[in-house]
């Protein structure tokens, strides 16, 4: 047997970088804010009915991050495709805290100052059915609906649970996973968006006290 010593584990994590112990997809989504005629809305997209993810959600421009970008290029890059709106129109403000979710994906969201145009026209059909603007004013004034659900482990009956725990079955931990609803002229903005909005708007809040 090899010995071992504590200069072994110093130059194994001399230039280690820590990453994820599982794998972890990232997505990034850009949360568009639009001044016009001296009022502020937020930017929302609704997905096209032939996408394979969410169609016809309501959810806001991005995507996955692609190998070696990071996930600000990838929002706005996304945004580009997405919208038609030119990277030089749009002016970032700040990053809201990441969402790690159940799915095993992070995802990061970036606010950021849109220029006014007329936004149906440039957009992607092929992804996007239909953008519309929101005021700021409606979210300040209305909460969400918020439901809390358990999100609980589904474990095969080959695990080795009399290895492990003889004295009975192993009592699995659950999750807990947040689902706020906006309902806004007929459309439901829910779910990873939803919760974006929450967040965006309850910083907005925080810094008006």
């Amino acid at each position: 047997m090899n010995t071992v010593r504590l200069s072994d584990f110093r130059r194994a994590f001399a230039d280690r970088t820590p990453g994820s112990l599982d794998r972890y997809d990232m997505y990034a989504v850009l949360v568009p804010l639009v001044e016009r005629n001296g009022e502020l809305f937020l930017l929302y997209q609704l997905r096209a009915e032939t996408l394979r993810r969410q169609p016809g959600e309501v959810g806001f421009p991005g995507g996955k991050v692609e190998p070696r970008e990071t996930p600000l290029a990838c929002a706005v890059r996304e945004t580009v495709e997405e919208l038609g709106i030119p990277r030089e129109s749009i002016e970032l403000i700040g990053e809201l805290d990441r969402i790690h979710t159940y799915s095993d994906f992070t995802m990061y969201a970036f606010p950021a100052a849109v220029a006014d145009t007329d936004f149906t026209r440039f957009f992607n059909r092929a992804e996007v059915q239909e953008v519309f603007l929101v005021p700021v004013s409606f979210f300040l004034e209305n909460e969400p609906e918020i439901y809390r659900y358990d999100v609980a482990p589904q474990v095969g009956e080959d695990f080795p649970y009399d290895r492990i725990q003889p004295k009975g079955p192993y009592r699995w931990r659950k999750g807990r996973t947040t689902v706020p609803i906006y309902n806004y002229e007929g459309r439901a903005i829910w779910g990873l968006t939803g919760r974006i909005t929450m967040q965006l708007i309850n910083v907005l809040k925080n810094s008006m006290k």
